[in-house]
């Protein structure tokens, strides 16, 4: 990505958090320590050869004794980590990672590897410019907590969080309220993972300089190059991407938290599907859906923490053991759907895809193979909310799963019915479904009872979001698996700002003596607003 992408007032500002403990620490640091990396020599280097972090650093994708490191500079560099279970640093573990090279936008993800079961992992991390050896960046510090094994004994406690939907509708970075407080209220929350259930960026949606709201303030966005247009080149997505990381807030959660992330709509265009063609949408020259979602994939792989298949590196599904009391299967709704539609055909097809066969077998398979007390599936879209997508040709199409009609399963319908039936089959209990999309938060529970599909176990269905755009809902719920609400959370009017406080997100507690969940919904500000404790 150019530096233009980023103004250079914006880039050198947030170039440093500082005063966290879990920002960047003094240069000397590594010295200090005694037992770091090699110091930079004694002369004084000068600070234009130093290698910079823009965007702070952010974990991810963690296993029982791996896990993503990630980082970005703003020039030829290579990653340099110490890591430790001590925040005092003894017993250090150093590591020479990647390059930071122009291919790749200056990121890199380091998977570090042989990490202890259960600990919590302290590490920091520098560069060194390939032109200037001996010139290092200032170290950037943090920390995660890797799972224990998933034949371990249970004697702690799980938490999940998750939301999606950020810096959408117009509503960008406005320091002045605060930034993305999302971030803060989530690294507050001390998640042990949190799940990003999509919609990453608004790659379709810029920002303006100014938004009038109804109190006669004035919302005042930081605007990017890359945010003042639509996303249409690979680095245009990689500059939105960059974007939400200027956000102090933002960089401080990276340093703490480990994100497990899934795509959804917007960080290509709304509601896209491969085959779609972008007509009437005059802001693109590129009409091409499916070339710019693979621009929107490369940034994604780039930009998050994502630790990439073995074999297939587009994959964006994944599974996670967070030990024997919950495990994580990560969704993806996007890269093997048929086109939108009217959503009734009577019988599955590709036509109805929405996992797609190798997705949906996997799921199958993952599932009925899991050992975990709870199996936690993270989808983009939600299962009943009925979400509608332009009238094409004088028919309504829909762009989830549901269609509006409560009767038997029809269109993409079919996939979710064979899932729940082969669960309910293979004695599968104890699945919960995570996700964002809508722009509000939800507790849905089906149960056969009230579907007129009856052939799986009842389950719960928790929707949280936005993180940082505009508050929606309520959508309505299609009765074909029987869903009933037990609490909602809407905008009283469409596109709230996030100055309403009304941004959500969620966790799950798992408790390891009872093993039981906990799901509860909160708000921006850390209330809680509703939760309720199932039984394994």
């Amino acid at each position: 990505m150019s530096d233009s992408s980023l103004p250079r007032r914006a880039f050198l500002a947030r170039a440093l958090v500082a005063g966290t403990t879990a920002a960047l620490a003094p240069r000397d640091i590594w010295a200090a320590a005694g037992r770091g990396l090699p110091a930079a020599p004694a002369l004084i280097t000068s600070e234009r050869l130093r290698p910079q972090w823009p965007s702070g650093v952010q974990t991810g994708d963690p296993w029982a004794t791996r896990a993503i490191l990630w980082g970005r500079t703003d020039r030829a560099a290579q990653l340099q980590v110490e890591w430790s279970t001590t925040e005092a640093f003894r017993d250090v573990r150093r590591v020479r990672g990647p390059v930071a090279q122009t291919a790749n936008a200056f990121t890199t993800h380091l998977d570090l590897r042989d990490l202890p079961p259960g600990q919590t992992i302290f590490f920091r991390a520098r560069y060194e410019s390939l032109a200037s050896p001996g010139a290092f960046s200032e170290p950037v510090v943090g920390h995660f907590r890797t799972p224990v094994r998933a034949t371990a004994r249970a004697t702690r406690p799980v938490r999940i969080a998750w939301s999606g939907d950020m810096v959408g509708q117009g509503w960008g970075i406005d320091e002045a309220r605060g930034g993305i407080r999302m971030y803060e209220a989530l690294r507050r929350a001390e998640p042990d993972v949190f799940v990003h259930s999509g919609d990453n960026i608004y790659a379709d949606g810029p920002l303006q300089a100014e938004v009038p709201l109804g109190d006669g303030t004035v919302w005042r966005n930081l605007v990017t190059e890359a945010k003042s247009k639509v996303c249409e080149t690979l680095d245009d997505f990689r500059g939105a991407f960059a974007y939400n990381l200027l956000d102090a807030n933002a960089q401080r959660f990276g340093a703490s938290v480990p994100v497990i992330a899934q795509w959804d709509d917007h960080e290509v265009v709304n509601n896209w599907f491969p085959e779609l063609v972008l007509t009437d949408d005059a802001r693109y020259t590129e009409k091409r859906v499916e070339v710019l979602a693979t621009r929107a994939r490369q940034a994604l792989f780039e930009f998050l923490p994502i630790r990439r298949h073995a074999i297939d590196r587009e994959r964006v599904y994944r599974a996670f053991s967070l030990g024997p009391l919950a495990d994580l299967f990560v969704v993806d709704l996007r890269s093997y759907r048929g086109a939108n539609s009217a959503n009734l055909q009577a019988e599955p097809s590709p036509a109805t895809a929405i996992l797609g066969e190798s997705q949906l077998a996997w799921l199958e398979r993952s599932l009925t193979a899991s050992r975990a007390t709870w199996k936690v599936v993270a989808c983009d879209m939600p299962i009943g909310l009925v979400v509608n997508d332009p009238v094409r040709d004088g028919v309504r199409n829909y762009e989830a799963i549901a269609n509006g009609n409560d009767g038997a399963p029809r269109g993409r319908e079919h996939e979710i019915a064979r899932l729940l039936q082969r669960l309910q089959q293979a004695g599968v209990r104890n699945v919960v479904w995570v996700t964002a999309d809508v722009h509000y938060c939800a507790a849905h529970h089906y149960a056969p009872e009230r579907a007129v599909f009856t052939r799986f176990d009842p389950f719960w269905e928790f929707v949280a979001g936005p993180m940082h755009a505009g508050t929606f809902g309520p959508n309505a719920l299609d009765g074909t698996f029987g869903p009933a609400v037990r609490f909602a959370s809407a905008a009283p009017s469409p596109n709230r700002p996030p100055s309403d406080n009304l941004q959500f997100y969620g966790t799950l507690d798992i408790d390891p003596g009872t093993r039981a969940l906990t799901a509860a919904l909160w708000d921006v500000t850390g209330k809680k607003l509703w939760s309720t404790e199932l039984a394994p």
